[in-house]
């Protein structure tokens, strides 16, 4: 029967990691990579009988993601973010496709739905949404990129039933330390492409992103959650155009 290697990234994840490595310890190996965390986050994973921990500091998600998976000692990859957590019917289902003498796919996609200001988003695009997270290795891995990375498969793939829950943030003041790092990580990027920005479009594409999210994405039965969702989700289009734009007329700043 296929084994089983679970690859994590972490950096300063004290707080959440736990939960995710209780929900994945019933697999074959754990690798966790970590970027130079000065909290106890490496601590708690070694707590961990079969969790090999790694440190790399940070090559963009790719590429550490990428790193993760080649020091997997199994062909069977299934990667977890240190903030999110399988819900018992995916570990059950899981367990039950591992236990199969062969699998006739290269991966699978699994649905991941957002627990956001502690409501769990039933409704709307963050509900279910589908990643490829199970691989095999061999036909399947990271790409490069340094933000908004994918598992490339070739062969066929598949899908499971059961969901990841995902906690990615912990508050609201939490979730602007993430929209700052991101929306710079997107203004450098593209910076460096060659890209060019229109702002007057960008305000226009923020409105009707907001309308596309709350009424037509149904965010609107989340409940307060999803319009604060919405609204912060259509600020960071508007905000990560502001910033290659300012960056394309101050190319000092990089």
């Amino acid at each position: 029967m296929p084994k089983l290697s679970v690859v994590i990234i972490t950096h300063n994840e004290e707080k959440r990691i736990r939960p995710t490595l209780e929900s994945v310890k019933w697999c074959d190996e754990i690798i966790v990579v970590d970027s130079c965390s000065t909290d106890k986050t490496v601590d708690i994973c070694q707590e961990y009988n079969h969790c090999q921990v790694y440190t790399q500091p940070f090559l963009g998600f790719g590429l550490q993601k990428r790193f993760a998976v080649e020091k997997a000692t199994n062909d069977w990859i299934l990667s977890v973010d240190a903030d999110e957590v399988m819900t018992d019917a995916l570990q059950k289902e899981i367990k039950t496709l591992m236990s199969k003498p062969t699998i006739p796919y290269s991966g699978f996609y699994l649905p991941i739905t957002l627990v956001f200001m502690n409501r769990v988003f039933k409704y709307g695009s963050e509900n279910k949404k589908l990643h490829l997270r199970l691989f095999n290795r061999n036909a399947c891995n990271f790409n490069d990129k340094n933000l908004h990375e994918t598992v490339e498969a070739t062969g066929t793939t598949s899908k499971l039933e059961n969901e990841i829950l995902h906690y990615s943030y912990i508050d609201i003041e939490q979730y602007f330390h993430k929209f700052n790092n991101y929306t710079t990580a997107y203004a450098k990027d593209n910076l460096h492409k060659g890209k060019k920005t229109n702002v007057f479009a960008a305000v226009l594409k923020f409105k009707f992103y907001f309308f596309k999210l709350y009424f037509v994405r149904l965010n609107f039965l989340n409940g307060y959650p999803g319009v604060v969702w919405s609204l912060f989700s259509s600020f960071y289009i508007l905000v990560k155009k502001a910033k290659l734009y300012e960056k394309n007329h101050s190319k000092s700043i990089s």
